[in-house]
């Protein structure tokens, strides 16, 4: 990096990280009181909560880099054009948040001319703070963190999420039925940025989900890679936030993954 993008990237973090902070002593102050809930679909949700938590993370973001864009989940993209891109997710997880189970997260990441450089997620309900810059490694309140050494599939823990779309969730059913005849576990708990932490702590030895959109992916994309693992897209070509679809495992396992996906 050069010392200006240099410059840049270290704003970058502490901005985001104080972004996360901010939206989660939001959501942590709303998750038990009466808050507005939407349906964006039959089975994709919006609360007040979200809103307010994004407003948050934008004001921030916009005060520190104006120039910048910013795309988030609730409120789109806004205008301009820069080789910066913020991604945002306010609440990964809302319809957990709506039943006060306690799995969601904040997610924010930055890209620059299509590569993320900047990916922090933060799990409120635990205050947990997943940080990860692209070259330095990825970090757990603080602490550098790597993923699982698990060599085989049949050892291994994973985790997976459902569309909101009823009915592409066949095809998931399939995929977690097949793999869980050959692994020690499949969990689904509805963030797939926190998934992805998971992966880069080593708490899961791999993720897969299709269905994404980028903010539910940008930041833990960065997080796994960082960490050492791997990402592709269900063709094991290299994945794209755009495109949706995402294995992420540790080195060890991901091809097997991939194999069993297919």
């Amino acid at each position: 990096m050069n010392i200006e993008k240099e410059t840049i990237v270290t704003q970058a973090l502490e901005a985001a990280t104080t972004a996360v902070y901010a939206a989660g002593r939001i959501i942590r102050d709303k998750s038990s009181t009466v808050f507005r809930v939407d349906h964006k679909g039959a089975a994709d949700l919006v609360t007040e909560v979200d809103l307010a938590a994004e407003k948050a993370v934008i004001a921030i973001l916009s005060r520190a880099f104006p120039d910048h864009r910013i795309v988030g989940e609730e409120s789109g993209p806004c205008a301009g054009e820069s080789d910066y891109i913020w991604w945002i997710d306010p609440i990964d997880g809302t319809t957990n948040f709506v039943h006060g189970y306690p799995f969601y997260s904040v997610s924010v990441a930055l890209e620059y001319r299509g590569e993320i450089i900047v990916g922090v997620v933060y799990d409120p309900t635990r205050n947990e703070l997943f940080q990860a810059v692209k070259g330095r490694g990825t970090s757990l309140n603080g602490t550098s963190i790597t993923v699982s050494a698990v060599e085989i599939l049949n050892d291994s823990l994973l985790a997976t999420g459902f569309p909101y779309d009823r009915g592409k969730r066949e095809e998931a059913l399939d995929n977690a039925a097949r793999l869980l005849k050959l692994v020690q576990g499949v969990r689904r708990d509805g963030s797939a940025a926190l998934d992805l932490a998971y992966v880069a702590a080593g708490r899961l030895d791999g993720f897969w989900e299709f269905g994404l959109k980028p903010w539910d992916t940008a930041a833990g994309r960065l997080l796994v890679e960082e960490a050492g693992g791997k990402t592709s897209d269900f063709q094991g070509d290299i994945f794209d936030i755009q495109g949706g679809a995402v294995i992420a495992a540790n080195s060890c396992i991901h091809a097997e993954l991939l194999d069993k996906l297919n």
